[in-house]
């Protein structure tokens, strides 16, 4: 990314202590405006707890994240979420209870702070725009898996996010859903929201990513295009061994 470009998202020095575990040790990121950072590694990496120090649910034990420039660390996740940054979940939990529609209601009231009325318009275009309007009023917990994966898109765009960070979206979903998904994702982009993607489908998250960065036992060990990542001696090591690297 060129220096014309402006650092929407930053973190310096972020760490994450559970006891004696380092789960984050001094991580460095940049997310530009309107790229597609991707995020790997082994389960266990640290990927999930970057996430959640971003979007509040854990507080760094040491360092800062900044959300276009200010200091979010340590805010309360519904602050993060009002001031346009969303996360999907790895595991889907909709109101199961609740409508397809009226889950992406909640997002649009609650997290993107608009009337009724207007959180209403928003949702029936969001649920069109990710292909759900014929779910709309199917309580969410009787729709298939992909169609959750959809849902937990919209709730995030329902916030007005500038920034969504997916925690494998893509997971259970066969071939021709990932494609389906990775245009979305691309559609969604066009809409001039920023992502963040943490996912193991290899295939995907190497079509879709502007730039990559790669953890291992809570350490960032490589960054670049991936194409970079791919040809890297650490990258191969971590995920294959040293045979292979």
């Amino acid at each position: 990314m060129g220096p014309e470009q402006n650092i929407i998202l930053e973190g310096r020095g972020v760490s994450r202590y559970f006891g004696a575990l380092a789960a984050l040790s001094g991580i460095d990121f940049s997310l530009y405006e309107g790229e597609i950072l991707g995020l790997i590694g082994p389960n266990g990496s640290g990927k999930t707890t970057l996430f959640n120090v971003i979007v509040g649910v854990c507080r760094p034990s040491e360092g800062k994240v900044f959300f276009e420039g200010r200091d979010i660390s340590g805010m309360s996740p519904h602050r993060i979420c009002q001031m346009g940054i969303a996360k999907t979940s790895q595991i889907v939990q909709p109101f199961t209870r609740m409508t397809v529609a009226e889950n992406v209601l909640v997002g649009a009231m609650y997290g993107g702070g608009l009337p009724q009325k207007e959180a209403w318009e928003k949702t029936r275009e969001i649920l069109a725009f990710v292909n759900l309007d014929k779910v709309m009023n199917t309580p969410s917990g009787k729709i298939s898996i992909p169609e959750r994966r959809r849902l937990e898109l919209a709730r995030a765009l329902a916030t007005s996010a500038k920034v969504i960070l997916l925690d494998e979206n893509m997971a259970g979903l066969n071939p021709n859903e990932i494609e389906e998904a990775l245009d979305l994702l691309r559609a969604i982009r066009e809409r001039g929201v920023t992502l963040m993607v943490v996912e193991h489908i290899m295939r995907a998250v190497m079509g879709i990513s502007d730039r990559m960065i790669v953890f291992n036992y809570g350490e960032k060990i490589a960054e670049g295009t991936p194409r970079e990542v791919a040809e890297n001696p650490s990258v191969i090591r971590a995920y294959l061994g040293d045979k292979y690297a």
